[in-house]
């Protein structure tokens, strides 16, 4: 993949937080010590937010994604993410349209991008989430996710099928609560998995990105479970809701077993280590991946 970096206001004041901060500043200036500050850039942060994803797109286009998330613990649904991508005076606007209706995250449009913002929507999503289901800080969460990627992320060759195409990519994983000191704050999430699926040969760059979370006995997932998947989603399309979905493997659907999101704590406060007698641990896969590139009729 052809680098570059990415336009991050935070760059042109540290060149290390520049390689951290997705790009977008969604991880600028979180003070992780200066032995990480000095460390090089990894490979895993070159290739999400030291790669311009945008340079080849042909604008104004529309990168269509579908998100899916499947939970046994809250209702499933399906929704879409859409990417506006136009060009001028030799510089790329983006637009993104994080999800529909209530569900949608409102982000800044961008001038003169070059990474796929769609990074920054689905990070922002899922720390809002985290802090949503655990009551811990946002700061917590970017610093973890920052940290995995500039110090364990595993980076392996990755083959997709894109459009009926098979392509080569790549595939960055981290676990940024795995080795956490303070994990048991949150042990229901310390083996929660993120995958960012990467290709040339796809519009935009980023073919798919997903985070897994299962809690089995002898830490295998039931059978049955879905998780991240590596080819693009079928069956519902994207923006049509699909509530009531239940994991493979995990019983009847939400409404039936009535379970209800849970309530957060008290920012920084600790969480019980073990649920309470009879509660369902929490397994929830969330995936976004691309579908179509949509030519702009204007």
């Amino acid at each position: 993949m052809s680098a570059r970096p990415l336009h991050c206001p935070a760059a042109r004041a540290a060149p290390r937080v520049r390689a951290a901060c997705l790009g977008f500043a969604i991880l600028v200036a979180l003070p992780i010590g200066n032995a990480l500050a000095q460390q090089e850039v990894s490979p895993a942060e070159i290739l999400l937010f030291e790669t311009d994803h945008l340079a080849q797109m042909k604008a104004p286009a529309t990168l269509v994604y579908e998100f899916r998330k499947l939970s046994n613990v809250e209702p499933a649904f399906t929704d879409s993410v859409l990417l506006d991508v136009s060009r001028k005076a030799g510089q790329v606007h983006a637009a993104l349209r994080f999800l529909t209706g209530e569900r949608r995250h409102v982000l800044p449009e961008m001038d003169d991008a070059h990474g796929n913002p769609v990074l920054l929507g689905f990070l922002e999503h899922d720390i809002a989430e985290m802090k949503r289901l655990t009551g811990g800080s946002v700061t917590y969460f970017r610093k973890r996710i920052r940290m995995a990627l500039a110090n364990s992320a595993q980076v392996t060759p990755q083959r997709i099928t894109y459009q009926g195409k098979t392509l080569d990519g790549k595939a960055v994983r981290i676990q940024p609560y795995l080795d956490d000191p303070l994990h048991a704050r949150f042990e229901h999430y310390v083996r929660k998995t993120y995958t960012f699926i990467l290709s040339d040969g796809v519009p935009g760059g980023i073919y798919q990105v997903s985070t897994s979370l299962t809690n089995t006995e002898g830490n295998r997932p039931p059978p049955g479970t879905v998780v991240a998947r590596t080819a693009a989603a079928g069956g519902t399309a994207p923006g049509a809701a699909a509530t009531g979905t239940a994991l493979p493997g995990s019983g009847a659907p939400m409404e039936a077993r009535g379970a209800a999101p849970p309530s957060p704590a008290p920012q920084g406060a600790p969480r019980a280590g073990k649920p309470a007698p009879g509660a369902a641990l929490p397994v929830i896969d969330e995936t976004l991946t691309l579908v179509k590139v949509v030519a702009s009729q204007r």
